[in-house]
């Protein structure tokens, strides 16, 4: 079984192929994601908000990451694994990315990094690259910088942020990302970046014109109910399924009905004869 390279999803752009991508955090998920086909796995910092249950990826740490990345490794044998970079853990220093970086290689068993930003990280990646870690860069919506622009808001809508941030895609493009992940983006300026670059664009609520596009994996299952974001779209209700075979669960187990003899392991009772003294119980 031939793994996924950088180098076959650039392929996939120079036929006109569209890009799946979806994130995952666990062994059964990769799997299951990977025996379906899908070319491509996010181990994402989102795992903060779907995994953990934080409110942001903010409080995600390496060692989460890794640890998730690895988990993923496991159970993904075809698909290239990417993994984000969290927070503060590459704007220190450029040493602190690359030692960080190394990581998620090393012991996560990632492929390649994800790291959000423009210009201000196109000497990381070049490090990187040169090192021999490839990388993903991350434009529009940057989740680790929610607390500066308030939130999850398209980005690039006025001319000049427009201007910004094609540059920024020409530079990490140049710096030597081999692929960028552009979320809220107008559709017409992922459009035009996406025509602009040779490396693949993947979107995220940045319109259909991408070269790929990137879904986080419960949002699509349906996992929350209660949430789903407007650039997604949820194909089952998982959720309800789960609830109910616990519910049959709890009932079951509650009545007696589980478990019975075919789930039980049978011996000879006489084997017990004598073990507990006449009249205890």
């Amino acid at each position: 079984m031939t793994r996924v390279t950088p180098g076959h999803l650039r392929q996939m752009k120079e036929r006109g192929e569209k890009i799946a991508m979806l994130t995952a955090y666990d062994y059964p998920t990769a799997r299951m994601i990977d025996e379906a086909g899908v070319p491509t796995i996010l181990v994402g910092d989102t795992l903060g908000m779907v995994v953990l249950g934080y409110d942001s990826t903010i409080p995600v740490r390496l060692e989460d990451v890794i640890r998730h990345t690895a988990a993923v490794a496991r159970g993904a044998k075809r698909a290239l694994i990417i993994a984000d970079l969290p927070f503060m853990t590459y704007r220190v220093s450029v040493e602190d990315g690359l030692r960080n970086a190394a990581r998620l290689v090393q012991e996560g068993g990632a492929h390649a990094v994800k790291l959000e930003g423009g210009r201000s990280v196109v000497e990381l990646v070049r490090r990187l690259v040169d090192a021999g870690i490839p990388v993903v860069g991350h434009l529009g919506y940057t989740p680790q910088s929610t607390l500066q622009v308030g939130g999850a808001r398209v980005q690039g809508r006025a001319r000049e942020a427009a201007a910004t941030m094609l540059a920024d895609a020409r530079a990490l493009e140049e710096a030597g990302a081999f692929a960028l992940v552009l979320e809220l983006v107008p559709t017409p300026l992922a459009a035009l970046i996406s025509r602009r670059l040779a490396i693949p664009t993947i979107g995220i609520g940045a319109g259909p014109e991408c070269d790929g596009q990137v879904q986080v994996i419960s949002d699509i299952l349906g996992l929350y109910p209660d949430f789903l974001p407007r650039h997604a779209r949820r194909y089952a209700q998982v959720a309800d399924t789960i609830k109910a075979v616990a519910s049959e669960y709890l009932r079951d187990v509650q009545q007696g009905a589980f478990p019975t003899a075919a789930n039980s392991a049978d011996m000879d009772p006489s084997l017990l004869e004598g073990l507990v003294p006449d009249g205890e119980p």
